[in-house]
């Protein structure tokens, strides 16, 4: 009887699910349709709108009863979805639309995507996992996938991010939920996942205010007590609330917490406390948006305050929105109770329910149609696994490694082949993903010990392993459990045992769930956090043994004596070891970049050392602008400046050069037929390369664009790309696509003197060089760099237009410019003619991290080869990076030391550097060097420009030329 009742349920859902109420489609403004439908409702149903009712689509036909009867018979505002399927999700929530008077905001708790909650759907990564990685980047794809996984189920609001600061190791509630211990990693974590599901059209909600990190209490079952003043509270755990509202999080649920100094009225939840509300989180923290309760069933409330009267107490707190109170018509009846006595008022209500209106208008609600089932699942699906390998790469983090000879050769190595390899992997169940792969790659003796061994059982397996004489170990723990619980994360005491007489140097220990797990191996003699365990996860691991990439990620907590940000950071997605950025040796460094920032020289910098092609120094400094909450990442990019001369254009030449299609002695009008009846005609390549040619050293093009009061022109300029007007030449500002004609023309026409006579450093050289690669190549200079150069040396971050390719966090600002384009400069080409002839220059307009950029020189460095593949000849190379000028310093194209500067006051670019030195600077305050005669590259990249142009710091304290010199003291003996 019960599944026939079902099965009519099922058909009676389905047939009402072919269209939604047609009253949803309206095309009033906001206002008149938010009026509208409130005057529609009933002095009850106004109420119900701030309810938010538990549904399921896992339970039975009784269940989805009584959530119909609350949407149609009391038309309540909102559902919040739990466990179930896809399919079923979405057959229920059209039918719940159908029924309901006014569109029905659907709701669900998904920190790690709709895979949290339903089944056949692939969970995203833990948030602990995202605060291991180092890039912001990665936590909006995150944020946006997950947003418009949301999207395709009809769900309108995710509960998420969690921004908790897991400052307390024993929280029985967050934990894995949290991005981390450090405020500012999750501050920044949780606006790039906010910003990423916003975007993506859901509306985000920061949790659980006002932190719930600290605690020993879940409040599932009791109420957490939290002693903290409001001083300690504004200094650690609201930290990212503040940070998420200011960069407009839409929503915020309201934990319940007992915070004495926030409220200490016995029992007074801050989810129902008026100080905490509309107190705190309203009038100081300036909040203008939705405030969701935490579930008002769950005990740490509930058992004080039964019934409706819970419900009562959080709308006068200052709350909107009623998460999961006892009952819908007891919450009704206990709110029309409060009115009456004129503890709550309808003006209260009207307010609270027109801006619930507002919200779902917002998010589309007026517009409603039908949620299609057709490939939902795959649908779902569809982003997840792209983003759970991204991030498994750039979390992994190597915690420790006593050994690494034993995991490497040489820069650019593969560590594992040609050794005898043991995989002994802990878990509950035998055969893993990590398994199989070892045995695949790299013919690997697979053993298991499971946690319920005994330890003699266990110990047989070891004698095996210790007997084997294995040049590698690799000990993998999986099954871990998300929480500490009783069982210590379900890693037994025998097993533990055991791992300990396996613990050698030869031996990498990988732990495959909750890094705070890792206290268990607070002796490991090599550790790794892979922090999940499937195959997507284990496969990264195993690809990292096979070095295959390189790891990035740095622990998001401390854990025994490594603290929060703890890692052996490598970088990009060739092979390198970098050593720990410990080193003492370059303590002097560190100092010398830190004063930098002290001086106001720049707000941030990233310095990258090779010697004998091992990276010896990587380290970022600073932040973004002046401001700690966006700090200088590894993976920074940044805008080269000059240095796109020799890293795009130089390079090009050089190829072509080897290739006999540019001839160093020929005259200019030979490739650019159109410079015929020109003085720059007879110019001939070689002094032109050689800044010799005579030209005007820069021409400030942007000011003919603009009238006598500063403005743009507008017949040249839209605020919006629109046809013949796609030239971006910064945010929200595009000139005309022909306007680079009139750039060349200003360049022909401007002043030669004779050349070869006097060396007068131009960047008009640089744009007749770039486009005489493009007349070679038919190619536009970005395209033929990025084929020939780039894409085979995987210099992912490297290129032009960079928004093109990366979200704006990820890209340094340079300048606050005023004058002409009258707004702070990131992500677009500093260099005014770069922007204005579209982005793309011989002279600027390139951007890249230090890694990258590291690759390239690395490769000339070499000789011209890389990673087993020839890019240029070894004499090309010698040929470009020699003195050629009898009235300069310079190369083909690189600048050089002074001739005399062993001897000079003031050498460049450092006192050591030998005279086969070669590279270039920036005017953004980025600079390469490479010294072939001691197997050097240097780099430092930093946004010296910001605020201003005017900012001598850099050049003034011989920043550049310091940490130089302190390289070649500490990397060259008896120097």
């Amino acid at each position: 009887m019960k599944n026939k009742r079902l099965y009519a349920l099922w058909i009676l859902i389905l047939f009402t699910c072919q269209s939604i109420n047609a009253q949803y489609n309206s095309n009033l403004p906001a206002d008149k349709w938010v009026d509208s439908v409130y005057k529609s409702l009933s002095k009850d149903q106004r109420i119900a709108q701030l309810i938010i009712v538990r549904a399921h689509s896992n339970k039975g036909a009784d269940h989805v009863a009584a959530v119909a009867n609350d949407v149609k018979n009391y038309n309540v505002g909102a559902l919040c979805f739990f466990q179930g399927g896809p399919i079923r999700q979405a057959n229920l929530t059209n039918y719940y639309q159908q029924l309901a008077k006014t569109p029905v905001m659907i709701t669900i708790d998904g920190e790690y995507g709709l895979g949290m909650r339903l089944d056949s759907v692939i969970k995203f990564p833990y948030q602990m996992t995202v605060g291991a990685v180092n890039d912001t980047a990665l936590a909006y794809e995150m944020g946006l996938a997950v947003g418009r996984q949301h999207k395709r189920l009809g769900v309108h609001v995710n509960y998420a991010p969690v921004v908790d600061i897991n400052n307390n190791p024993n929280n029985p509630v967050i934990g894995f939920r949290s991005f981390g211990e450090d405020k500012y990693k999750v501050a920044r974590m949780g606006v790039a996942y906010m910003r990423g599901m916003q975007d993506a059209g859901i509306m985000a909600s920061a949790k659980h205010f006002p932190g719930h990190g600290d605690v020993a209490v879940d409040s599932h079952l009791d109420l957490p007590v939290i002693n903290k003043t409001v001083d300690q509270l504004q200094e650690l755990e609201l930290y990212p609330f503040k940070e998420l509202i200011k960069a407009g999080v839409q929503s915020v649920m309201v934990g319940h917490l007992f915070v004495p100094s926030i409220d200490n009225t016995p029992h007074r939840a801050t989810s129902i406390s008026k100080n905490a509300v509309t107190g705190l989180l309203r009038n100081q923290l300036g909040f203008k948006g939705l405030t969701f309760t935490d579930a008002l069933e769950m005990q740490g409330v509930a058992k004080y305050f039964p019934g409706g009267t819970i419900a009562v107490e959080a709308l006068i707190a200052g709350n909107d929105m009623l998460c999961l109170p006892e009952s819908v018509p007891g919450t009704i009846k206990a709110v029309n109770e409060a009115i009456k006595k004129k503890r709550l008022s309808w003006n209260d209500i009207e307010m609270k329910v027109k801006k619930v209106l507002l919200a779902k208008y917002r998010l589309g609600l007026n517009k409603l149609s039908p949620i299609s089932t057709g490939n939902l699942t795959e649908d779902l699906n569809a982003a997840t696994n792209e983003v759970r390998e991204k991030i498994a790469r750039q979390a992994l983090t190597v915690v420790q490694l006593v050994n690494p000879d034993g995991f490497r050769n040489e820069f650019f190595g593969r560590p594992l082949t040609g050794k005898r390899v043991a995989y002994i992997g802990f878990n509950n169940d035998g055969s893993t993903v990590l398994a199989q792969r070892l045995k695949q790659d790299f013919n690997a003796d697979v053993y298991y010990i499971r946690y319920k061994d005994a330890v003699g059982k266990g110990g047989t397996v070891v004698k095996k392993v210790l007997e084997g004489k294995y040049d590698a170990v690799i000990l993998g723990f999986h099954d871990v459990a998300l929480r500490k619980g009783g069982s210590n994360y379900g890693i037994s005491q025998n097993a533990l045992q055991n791992w300990q007489r396996l613990n050698q140097n030869n031996a990498v220990t990988l732990v495959f769930g909750n890094p705070l797990s890792l206290g268990n191996f607070c002796m490991a003699k090599s550790l790794v956090a892979a922090y999940e365990d499937d195959a997507v996860f284990q496969d990264v691991a195993a690809d990292w043994l096979a070095s295959r990439f390189n790891a990035a990620g740095t622990l998001p907590v401390t854990v025994c004596t490594w603290k929060y940000g703890t890692g052996i950071i490598q970088k990009g997605t060739e092979v390198s070891y970098m050593q720990p950025i410990g080193d003492a040796r370059f303590a002097a460094i560190d100092s010398i970049a830190e004063e930098g920032i002290k001086k106001k020289a720049y707000p941030g910098c990233v310095v990258l050392a090779a010697k004998d092609g091992q990276i010896v120094y990587h380290k970022a400094f600073g932040n973004y602008e002046y401001d700690p909450t966006h700090p200088t990442a590894l993976n920074s990019i940044f805008d080269l400046a000059s240095v796109t001369k020799i890293s795009a254009t130089t390079v090009s030449v050089m190829k072509l050069y080897e290739e006999g299609k540019i001839d160093l002695k020929k005259k200019l009008a030979d490739y650019l037929p159109w410079t015929k009846k020109t003085d720059k005609a007879k110019l001939t390549l070689e002094d032109i390369i050689l800044h010799q040619a005579g030209m005007v050293p820069f021409i400030p093009f942007y000011k003919a664009t603009l009238n006598p009061d500063g403005t743009v022109r507008p017949e040249l300029y839209r605020s919006s790309s629109t046809e013949g007007f796609t030239t971006q030449v910064a945010r929200d500002l595009y000139i005309r696509n022909d306007y680079r004609d009139t750039i060349w023309k200003t360049i022909l026409e401007s002043p030669v003197v004779p050349p070869g006579k006097k060396y007068v450093y131009s960047d008009n050289d640089f744009w007749f060089l770039g486009k005489i690669v493009e007349a070679i190549t038919k190619m536009p200079l970005e395209v033929y760099v990025q084929k020939t150069f780039y894409e085979p040396l995987h210099m992912t971050t490297t290129g032009y237009h960079p928004l093109e390719r990366f979200p704006l966090d990820r890209i340094m600002p340079t300048e606050k410019e005023t004058g002409f384009r009258n707004q702070l400069i990131q992500g677009t080409v500093h260099d005014e003619g770069a922007a204005l002839g579209g982005g793309v220059a011989g002279h600027a307009g390139l951007f890249s991290d230090a890694y990258d950029l590291g690759k390239l020189y690395q490769m000339l460095l070499n000789g011209g080869e890389l990673n087993g593949r020839r890019f240029l000849k070894w004499e090309t190379i010698q040929y470009f990076i020699g003195y050629h000028s009898s009235i300069s310093r310079r190369g083909y194209g690189f600048d050089k030391p002074e001739k005399d500067n062993a001897t000079s006051s003031d050498p460049y670019p450092a006192k050591y550097a030998s005279p086969q030195t070669y590279g270039h600077t920036g005017f953004t305050g980025t600079c390469v060097w490479v010294d072939p005669k001691y197997n050097m590259v240097y780099i430092f990249l930093s946004n010296r420009v910001y605020p201003t142009r005017n900012s001598p710091g850099l050049s003034r304290l011989s920043i550049r030329r310091d940490i130089l010199d302190t390289l070649y003291r500490e990397l060259i003996p008896n120097l």
